[in-house]
């Protein structure tokens, strides 16, 4: 990789010099920037242009620096201009104090390295080799501090936990005996249960005295100020708690195996000068001591804090904003701004960076109408030094901040428009003053929100107990909203950053502005239709800069690469602005391309501002769709199924293809209930019939049934089981139920049938009861990410049958009531096939054939695409009924009997060799190869095979991917039942994998022929405009 870079640098300045016919260092430096930037970037090194450093004579600026994760300088750049003379150069930039541990100091012809004082390395950059070499040696230097800071760190880890236990004992014994002691702390509690949270425990306060204590030592060197724990008002009371006890020889001695990473951090914090990079240090040594304390926490308050080029962007655009809108400029008198999530006070601090040069203006924000929430004590710490440390630094003078609350902001809401006349309890909040703080807040009418709201929305493992707690009044405002306005799935409405939403709309004044980074899912979400139909009432006009990186949605996107917080779900930066004498909502909407990375997203925001902008005024359809707006005549076709027709009694009302459809079974516990064999299944469930009944007797004994260990962790638990269990209900091991299921496409699996154990069976019953023959069409539900998918099955599909990501429904052919077969085609669907055709040779089985053929015509998919992903199918009337029937039968023939048909001819090669082979179970496509293992290749898989895709693969790709060994998430189950081997399955695989590549080439064969039907032969209308 370093060679590669080392050629586009050369070609890069090389264009550069032609070019601009220049070769002053402003100029050709670019080039040797983006070759440190690239080399940096491999091993997690971020290049900070202008480096500020200090020396003797006072402070300078290197043209750049490298930082590793925490902010400490890994290894300095200074460019020159050709003309100049190199050594004479450096010779004046050393005796003015730049660095001499790791600089590379170079002007376009020649770079010199100089590591430890002296120079150790020197060439032209011409020779390819030489360059390599001295860049090599550069990335290699290794500072002390950061290898002993990674040292600590590990060892950070490994002690922790022995410190927790210690002083957990401690405090818990002191709460015993103490009577001071107890007495504070529980008026601590009784205080800190008004507005942090009603549900505020002794644990509770024990965990933030805990964090207290351990991070009094990282505060006081970082900054150098020593007394910020006694000064802070909220840290006062827990210094009292402290004191009580925790003092002398006895906190020396419990502390001491914690000393190698304070020194980590009083080493490396020495070498930082810049108030800024101070500020970043403190952040990232936060994040990492949070994470290791308490992960569980930090996923439960979404810890990712804000990169400060989308900080100084929104701050811009909000202050550009204001300024349009409303004459006044964020500085300006009567602008009273908020930040409901504050963190580590990030927003604020460059707020006040922002105010730099008006000094009076500035003071009489900072002490007036500059405000800021947080809820977690130890970014509430942080926040509070960085907001005053900054101020300090600016403004030449220390205040104190009297503006940030220590309160949970989506529990404040005595201030909201939806609460008044409503009493808040605010009888106490950890202290008198942060009380005050708070109702001083609430007084307030605030003109902006802005912020970055936790992102954490639902828990995803309910063994882990770290739900997100409830917030009675903003829910039930989120229900009167934007669920009522809602036509498509409610629950992740109730997601932290839609909660955040409402809140900010109910708190703005009405002459205001909100604006949030969050989850881009609101811009094209269907559940999220109703968010948007409100937020249009209640705002004037709407500013989305979408930033995209939803890794979920672009399988060729990574979190890392592509997303500005390096997770999976996308991001937008929204601006929402209120005006009293405003009428109807303007939407605009930019976009950054899909490819580009997060480094170059970042960028584009720093050298760019919301008003220069080119943005697309958006016109929502009647749906409150924003982006990809259909227009055409899907809404006149047939409906394949409706909840209408599902739900009637009365035939007469049935106006649908389907009486009866279906969700895909939620197990909600895959690995326990799934497996490739019987006997694996039997095992799996006997334990977890086992385990769970332990559970129950234990639930019954105990009478105060909330999350408390009660639940045994060596199964696997969600939310309904543990109700069940909560109300005693029990179900014995049954052999019976153990039926094959389509687990994904052209992959069975054997399936426990549990209607206690599966959360959510949907009517899998009456579609395949046990004995019965029947098919159905599976079939991408509303909302799917990935391409959309159909297919003919004839066993219980699961929820995510195409697609992790995506859920599926299915239409069976008949239904089944107590043992009967019924029709589920409805009679009123043949009546508008016979009046459309005639009745001759349109049958119900026709028809459930015309349906699954037209579902597969790649131009009715292509050209309904964004309907297909709103609405279920809709069946147009095509002009040849008959050859559109018989196409879905043979493509039905082909799915249904995808085990017997004629494999394809594909050529087999072993390779034995020793032990056993590793397991592969890859396609090179290029190459029409399956590599099954170290021993077996299959050869001769035509290209057409790999035209067949179900969701986010191929058929072949299927069958590859359900057949791999993968280890289990589930502990138990790694433990006790990880059975499966690829060997024990390989022969049945490769017989497999023949017959789907048969049904891959002529399933594409079919639909290449569908494609090549005339629009005029698909019917009237087909694809034009209309409802």
């Amino acid at each position: 990789m370093s060679r590669s870079l080392i050629h586009k640098y050369r070609n890069d300045l090389s264009d550069l010099r032609r070019r601009s016919g220049s070769r002053r260092e402003s100029v050709v430096r670019e080039a040797f920037k983006d070759l440190l930037k690239g080399m940096g970037r491999a091993r997690d090194l971020v290049f900070v242009p202008e480096h500020e450093i200090p020396t003797p004579q006072g402070r300078r600026y290197v043209d750049g620096a490298l930082v590793d994760e925490v902010r400490i300088p890994f290894g300095y750049w200074e460019a020159k201009d050709e003309d100049d003379d190199l050594d004479g150069e450096i010779e004046a930039k050393l005796r003015r104090g730049y660095p001499r541990d790791n600089i590379v100091f170079e002007d376009s012809r020649t770079a010199v390295l100089y590591q430890h004082g002296h120079e150790v390395a020197r060439c032209s950059v011409e020779d390819a080799d030489a360059l390599e070499k001295l860049l090599g040696a550069f990335f290699a230097f290794e500072r002390p501090e950061i290898a002993g800071f990674r040292k600590a760190v590990r060892q950070f880890q490994a002690d922790l936990p022995a410190v927790l236990g210690a002083l957990r004992d401690m405090i818990e014994g002191q709460h015993a005996k103490n009577a001071a002691f107890r007495a504070a702390a529980d008026a601590f509690l009784a205080e800190g249960q008004g507005t942090i949270n009603p549900d505020l425990t002794g644990a509770d306060v024990r965990e933030m005295l805990i964090q207290h204590i351990l991070t009094e030592e990282i505060f006081a060197r970082v900054f150098g100020e020593s007394d910020f724990h006694r000064h802070n008002n909220v840290a006062r009371q827990l210094y009292a708690l402290e004191e009580k006890f925790f003092r002398g020889n006895v906190k020396w001695q419990t502390l001491k195996g914690l000393e190698p990473y304070y020194a980590a951090i009083r080493a490396a914090a020495a070498r930082i000068s810049s108030h800024h990079e101070k500020q970043k240090f403190l952040k990232a040594v936060y994040e990492n001591f949070y994470k290791v304390y308490n992960p569980k926490a930090a996923d439960r308050l979404g810890v990712v804090y804000t990169p400060n080029e989308i900080v100084r962007f929104m701050i811009e655009g909000a202050d550009h904003l204001c300024r349009e809108h409303f004459g006044k400029g964020l500085i300006d008198r009567g602008v009273e701004i908020l930040d409901p999530a504050t963190g580590t006070g990030t927003f604020v601090t460059e707020l006040i960076e922002y105010f730099r040069g008006q000094k009076d203006k500035l003071r009489h924000k900072y002490l007036e109408e500059l405000h800021a929430n947080e809820v977690a004590i130890l970014p509430y710490y942080v926040a509070n030094l960085n907001i005053e440390a900054t101020y300090a630094a600016i403004a030449g003078e220390y205040l104190e901040y009297p503006n940030l609350c220590f309160v949970d902001t989506l529990d404040n809401v005595a201030a909201l428009k939806s609460s008044k006349g409503k009493t808040d309890d605010l009888f106490g909040a950890v202290s008198e003053e942060n009380v005050a703080r708070i109702e001083r807040q609430n007084a307030r009418r605030i003109s902006v929100v802005i912020g970055n709201p936790p992102y954490n929305a639902n828990q995803l493992n309910e063994n882990e107990n770290n739900k997100n707690r409830a917030y009675p009044e903003i829910d039930r405002r989120i229900k009167a909203t934007y669920v009522r306005a809602s036509n498509a799935q409610k629950t992740k409405l109730y997601d932290m950053y839609v909660r955040f939403f409402r809140w900010a709309s109910d708190r703005v004044d009405e002459n205001g502005i909100v604006a949030f980074v969050t989850s881009r899912s609101f811009v094209e979400r269907l559940s999220a239709d109703g968010f948007r139909k409100e937020v249009a009432r209640d705002f004037n006009e709407i500013v989305v800069v979408d930033l995209g990186g939803d890794a979920r949605d672009d399988l060729k996107l990574s979190g890392s690469k592509h997303n500005v917080f390096g997770i999976r779900t996308g991001v937008a930066i929204s601006f929402l602005v209120r005006r009293r004498d405003a009428q109807g909502c303007r939407i605009r909407y930019t976009r950054r391309p899909q490819d580009e990375t997060a480094e170059e997203k970042l960028a584009f925001l720093g050298a760019n501002r919301l008003a220069d902008l080119r943005f697309e005024t958006i016109e929502p359809d009647a749906d409150d769709n924003w982006l990809n707006v259909a227009e055409n005549d899907f809404e006149s076709f047939l409906p394949i199924a409706t909840n209408e027709t599902k739900t009637t009694k009365l035939p007469r009302q049935e106006q649908a293809i389907f009486k009866l459809f279906s969700l895909g079974v939620n197990t909600s516990r895959d690995e326990w209930l799934y497996a490739h064999d019987v006997k694996t299944l039997k095992n799996k469930v006997k334990h977890f019939v086992r385990e769970y009944e332990k559970s129950v007797k234990l639930v019954q004994e105990i009478k105060e049934k909330k999350d408390v260990q009660i639940f045994q962790s060596s199964i696997k638990w969600s939310r309904t089981l543990k109700l069940d269990a909560i109300r005693g209900h029990t179900e014995s091991f049954d052999s019976d139920l153990i039926v094959g299921a389509a687990y994904r496409p052209f992959t069975k699996r054997y399936l426990y049938e549990s209607s206690l154990f599966i959360d959510e069976i949907g009517a899998a019953q009456k579609l395949f009861p046990p004995g019965k023959e029947n098919a159905a069409i599976a079939f991408s539900h509303i909302g799917t990410r990935t391409k959309y998918c159909i297919l003919a099955i004839k066993g219980i599909a699961d929820l995510h049958f195409g697609s992790a990501v995506d859920i599926y429904q299915q239409a069976p052919r008949y239904r089944y009531t107590d043992g009967q077969r019924i029709d589920n085609i409805t009679d009123w669907a043949l009546r508008q096939f016979q009046d459309r055709y005639g009745a001759r040779g349109v049958t119900k089985d026709a028809i459930f054939r015309y349906v699954y053929g037209v579902l597969h015509d790649p131009v009715y998919r292509e050209t309904y695409a964004q309907n297909l992903k709103r609405s279920f199918p809709r069946i147009p009337f095509y002009a040849d009924f008959g050859r559109w029937a018989a196409w879905g039968e043979d493509l039905m023939g082909l799915h249904l009997g995808y085990e017997t048909v004629e494999p394809w001819p594909l050529k087999r090669v072993d390779v034995p060799g020793e032990g056993t082979p590793r397991v592969v179970l890859k396609a090179l496509k290029d190459e029409g190869v399956l590599v099954l293992d170290g021993e077996t290749r299959l050869s001769g898989v035509p290209a057409e095979a790999w035209g067949y895709v179900l969701g986010n693969r191929t058929a072949v790709d299927w069958v590859l991917d359900q057949h791999k060994e993968k280890t289990p998430k589930d502990p138990t189950i790694r433990e006790k039942f990880d059975t499966y081997r690829f060997a024990d399955h390989k022969e049945r695989v490769i017989d497999l994998l023949g017959r789907v590549v048969r049904v891959s080439v002529e399933t594409v064969a079919v639909t290449e022929a569908m494609r090549g039907v005339p629009i005029a032969e698909r019917g009237e209308g087909f694809g034009g405009g209309g409802a």
